[in-house]
């Protein structure tokens, strides 16, 4: 309910109309036109007010910086699914792979005498 929230927030209800109208806010409307404000959407309002009130930023600036938190979270996900692609499919290429004796890495004989760096030549 938009006085509830206003209250809480500590704003007027048009200033919630007016992030409406401008596409910041888009609570959900039950059968009698009420909005409904999720706490995902209660969420969005803290940041718009941060935005607002302790940066500064107008609102043109606050759609920009919404949107591209909005891209910016698509993206996250995206790269977690190609991260987990590669390592089930890393998964998948080892397991044919038969380490030898049961060790991945080799063992290298060690030099029984120490190498001598080469001289130089006297001119």
């Amino acid at each position: 309910m938009i006085s509830a929230v206003a209250e809480k927030y500590q704003i007027h209800p048009q200033t919630l109309r007016m992030y409406e109208r401008e596409g910041l806010l888009l609570p959900s409307r039950s059968e009698g036109n009420t909005r409904l404000y999720t706490d995902e959407d209660l969420e969005r309002l803290e940041v718009i007010l941060e935005l607002t009130r302790q940066l500064g930023v107008n609102l043109a600036g606050v759609e920009i910086i919404l949107n591209m938190r909005q891209k910016m979270a698509a993206m996250q996900v995206q790269i977690e699914e190609f991260v987990h692609q590669l390592n089930v499919e890393l998964h998948r290429n080892l397991s044919h792979v038969a380490p030898e004796s049961g060790h991945a890495l080799m063992r290298v004989a060690r030099a029984e005498t120490p190498v001598e760096p080469p001289r130089r030549k006297k001119s």
